[in-house]
């Protein structure tokens, strides 16, 4: 199927093929259709399948449709004539026509460039950022301008709204992307109060991990007669990438095998993922130290600074983005060929969003997990719910003291020299949990390599995922 073949705008064509798409993907080809059709849409699609385009490309078509006002002006117009009358000038509240509630700032940034990059043809569609971490004046310089589309994360969009920055009354289109994130971050109260203040002729388009639980719950009281699109595609269960653990012993083991691993010649660009803010900061500047180009992007950031780094990531200054679970949701780098679970997540869908960032458009990636021999658990819970196995693998050198767990995979003719996917070689004890109290990570190892002050792997307290995601605001 061709993006013609789906009855777009030619000029949204044109942009497209200038910006080298070449054929709609699998959850593209069900919704773009739909939407135009003005259906509401209830999409379950993972990361990486395309769902920016799949609801941004018929939005757009719906808007170019619309003829501008014949008469008024916008709110920027109305203030500069206030200024030249010698009056004191009012602000007039922006009235978008499309509104995309996003969980991140990354994600929000993301969906307002490849916006920027479909409607690069259609002059009269301005797409604007509003979010956390960004100057206020800024932000009502950019509402000023009265943008028909507007992105943003539910906390800085609930602040605008209370202080009247913002009027939806003339809101057509209402789209909530990845809204599980938004959920499990704890942002349905600013949902519910923001699709209350919007108009209920609306068309509204939701895209989820899932569509059950919650989400589903949410999804039925605010679509009306929704079709509902389920992607099921290699893509989703990552074929093209290749996963792995590698046990380690302690801090300082798991550290070493990180910087080998990271030597690798055919890693282009990685990122690896911490638990927490601290270890990012403390892994980058190590990293720095040993010669890599390695920068920390979380929460903690200003919002300059993290589009600096995300910037640099892309233009290849940067080679490993050291990054926590929020930070990183919504990177699309397509040079990135490897991630590193330097600390497990705490849930099995964030394994998925994490492995996701390599493997982009259809190339293929290498997702390596250090696992500490009292976490394989979790390992087991990640393989249960991506009903796939991931192989173990030891390097040579850096293999671990203790046995992580038993085999998961069998291969014909038993083990061989050089094979390290399994456990044990023969002859050897297997354990399937270490014997004894699990140690404590950075202590009684080898005296080598770096140990973050204060570490305490998977530590809820230090976790980058909040309840409440302030820092998003």
């Amino acid at each position: 199927m061709t993006f013609e073949a789906l009855g777009l705008n030619t000029s949204i064509i044109k942009a497209l093929t200038d910006a080298g798409y070449t054929a709609p993907t699998p959850v593209q080809q069900q919704a773009v259709p739909a939407a135009i059709a003005g259906k509401d849409l209830l999409v379950s699609s993972q990361t990486g399948s395309g769902k920016t385009a799949a609801f941004m490309l018929p939005s757009l078509h719906r808007l170019a449709a619309i003829e501008p006002a014949a008469a008024g002006k916008t709110p920027n117009q109305e203030m500069q004539a206030s200024r030249a009358r010698g009056e004191r000038p009012r602000f007039k509240a922006a009235q978008p026509k499309m509104l995309v509630l996003t969980p991140t700032r990354e994600l929000a940034l993301q969906v307002t460039t490849n916006t920027d990059k479909y409607s690069v043809n259609l002059r009269r569609i301005k797409a604007v950022s509003i979010l956390g971490g960004m100057p206020y004046p800024k932000q009502m310089q950019l509402l000023a301008k009265n943008p028909e589309i507007l992105v943003a994360t539910p906390g800085r969009l609930i602040d605008h709204m209370e202080s009247g920055k913002i009027d939806f009354s003339q809101l057509e289109i209402l789209v909530l992307d990845e809204a599980d994130r938004m959920l499990d971050m704890g942002f349905i109260d600013d949902i519910e109060k923001i699709v209350e203040a919007t108009p209920a002729t609306r068309q509204t388009m939701l895209f989820s991990a899932t569509l059950d639980g919650v989400v589903g719950n949410m999804a039925r009281r605010i679509t009306k007669e929704p079709q509902i699109i389920q992607i099921v595609s290699s893509a989703n269960k990552h074929e093209n990438i290749t996963q792995r653990v590698h046990f380690v012993d302690d801090l300082s083991h798991k550290n070493r095998l990180l910087d080998h691993l990271l030597r690798d010649e055919a890693l282009d660009q990685a990122v690896v993922f911490t638990a927490t803010k601290r270890d990012a900061d403390t892994i980058a500047d190590r990293l720095n130290i040993a010669g890599f180009s390695a920068a920390a992007l979380h929460g903690d950031m200003h919002q300059g600074a993290r589009n600096r780094t995300l910037d640099s990531l892309r233009r290849g200054q940067v080679k490993i983005l050291i990054a926590t679970d929020v930070a990183a949701r919504g990177i699309d780098v397509p040079t990135i060929t490897h991630v590193f679970n330097y600390d497990l997540p705490k849930f099995p869908e964030d394994y998925v969003h994490r492995i996701g960032r390599t493997g982009r458009a259809g190339r293929n990636g290498l997702a390596i997990s250090l696992v500490n021999h009292a976490e394989g658990m979790h390992v087991k819970r990640i393989e249960r719910f991506t009903k796939q196995l991931i192989p173990v693998n030891v390097v040579e050198g850096y293999e671990p003291k203790k046995t992580g767990s038993a085999p998961r995979t069998s291969r014909p003719g038993g083990w061989k020299p050089g094979d390290n996917r399994g456990g044990a070689k023969p002859g050897q004890r297997s354990f399937s949990k270490p014997s004894g109290a699990p140690r404590r990570e950075g202590v009684g190892g080898s005296s080598e390599g770096y140990k973050g002050p204060g570490f305490k792997a998977n530590n809820p307290y230090n976790s980058d995922r909040p309840r409440r995601s302030y820092g998003d605001r």
